[in-house]
């Protein structure tokens, strides 16, 4: 009998990663709702999303045995609201609201944890940063995703500004992320920022890195550490790379921040990815943010390294199953996957066809490509973007070093035929 996985926002590339997980052929994977509706609509209607998928749930003929999900909100919190509904295993909706909004989430950290940024709440209307934060700092909505609506602002100017950009746009998630706060009992100074307000936080440097882990309720654990690069003199990401090259003993250390941040604000029955910036020439730790879902980003390069995507914890779980990945045992020592990334507005005039970036990856061992743009698209409309640049493309490397992973994707993005007609207005 065959068991079905229902993932809410099922796509091409993440249906192949889950099916290259051993012990799969036995599942079927269903598409709950589509990325366009979860992840790409001008509108995030969470009520009536989540009607959607409970018809959807509610006439399939046969068993649900698990849901899952690897998107931000709206995906993260409708995961626990829908597998409470239908008796499935899950994190608790507070938990992973705990962790998403982040205000809430520092709030917690500072019980267990000094290893964050000094940082304070910034109300839609204010007009200076909270007392006795200094520049630079970042400003970011308390619920955004993929960078969306974050400036970094090192004076009043470049702070007032920044407001007035996320003014702008902060109902798309905010307003539906408010929605889902009505209905929970908050902590006051929670209950008081709401969904629709921004937080201040002082900037961190050094080295970013992802601590990717899980959570079985009975066992917090970290499996893994991914760096990521930025481009030169820019917030931006160049690539992740997979194993870290961080000393042991910091990684050690980030493991076990992740861990207790984890079990302290109850988060279980899921995986989790926390950021950090670690300073080396300070040995000084800052937890950026915690995310209460693996990264989907990281899939490939777990399955490059290890032999088993990422995936693979989210999806046990689900079952009610203890995650059981495998260590260095894929076909590379190392792994990344890169942004080719535009640094203004404009207007895409040519764009690889699938034919062409098929011929491209094919003369080179270990890459592969996914455009993320096409002919006739404005950059500047393109969702989930940061707010310094434009992905065009995301390259896939895998290499027996960091030297050659960087060869491979040079050589990858010197062929791919996009031209781009800047546009100011």
């Amino acid at each position: 009998m065959s068991t079905n996985v229902f993932v809410l926002g099922l796509d091409e590339g993440n249906l192949a990663e889950l099916q290259r997980i051993p012990g799969t052929e036995h599942i079927r994977f269903h598409s709950l709702l589509t990325v366009e509706e979860l992840v790409h609509s001008d509108e995030l209607r969470l009520t009536e999303l989540l009607a959607k998928a409970r018809a959807q749930l509610s006439g399939f003929q046969g068993n649900v045995d698990a849901i899952l999900g690897y998107w931000d909100f709206p995906t993260s919190s409708m995961v626990p609201l829908l597998c409470r509904e239908f008796g499935l295993p899950s994190a608790t909706l507070e938990a992973v609201v705990t962790c998403e909004h982040k205000y809430w989430s520092r709030l917690a950290q500072q019980e267990v944890i000094n290893e964050y940024p000094r940082f304070g709440l910034v109300n839609l209307d204010d007009t200076a940063p909270p007392r006795g934060l200094g520049y630079p700092m970042w400003i970011k909505p308390i619920k955004a995703y993929s960078s969306e609506l974050a400036f970094e602002v090192h004076d009043h100017e470049e702070f007032t500004g920044a407001l007035d950009v996320i003014r702008g746009g902060i109902d798309r998630v905010g307003k539906p992320f408010q929605h889902l706060l009505d209905h929970l009992d908050l902590p006051s100074r929670v209950a008081e920022a709401g969904g629709q307000a921004c937080i201040a936080e002082e900037s961190a440097s050094g080295t970013q890195v992802t601590v990717e882990g899980y959570s079985t309720g009975s066992q917090v654990r970290a499996y893994g550490v991914i760096d990521s690069h930025t481009y030169p003199d820019s917030a931006s990401f160049l690539r992740y790379q997979y194993p870290s090259a961080l000393p042991q003993a910091v990684q050690d250390r980030l493991a076990d921040i992740a861990c207790r941040v984890i079990e302290h604000i109850g988060l279980s029955h899921v995986a989790f990815n926390i950021e950090f910036f670690w300073d080396a020439d300070r040995d000084a730790i800052t937890l950026l943010e915690v995310n209460p879902r693996h990264s989907q980003s990281h899939a490939r390069l777990f399955h490059e390294v290890d032999g088993v995507p990422n995936h693979q914890c989210s999806l046990r779980l689900a079952l009610g199953l203890p995650p059981d990945l495998p260590h260095r045992q894929g076909a590379y020592p190392v792994a990344a996957k890169w942004f080719l990334r535009h640094f203004a507005d404009g207007v895409v005039r040519r764009s690889p066809t699938p034919e062409e970036v098929t011929a491209i990856t094919d003369r080179i061992p270990g890459c592969s490509a996914e455009v993320s743009v096409r002919t006739g698209d404005r950059l500047s409309a393109q969702h989930g973007q940061d707010s310094y640049s434009y992905v065009l493309a995301t390259v896939y490397t895998g290499a027996d070093s960091e030297r050659e992973l960087v060869r491979k994707y040079e050589r990858c993005v010197a062929e791919l035929p996009f031209e781009i007609e800047d546009r100011e207005e």
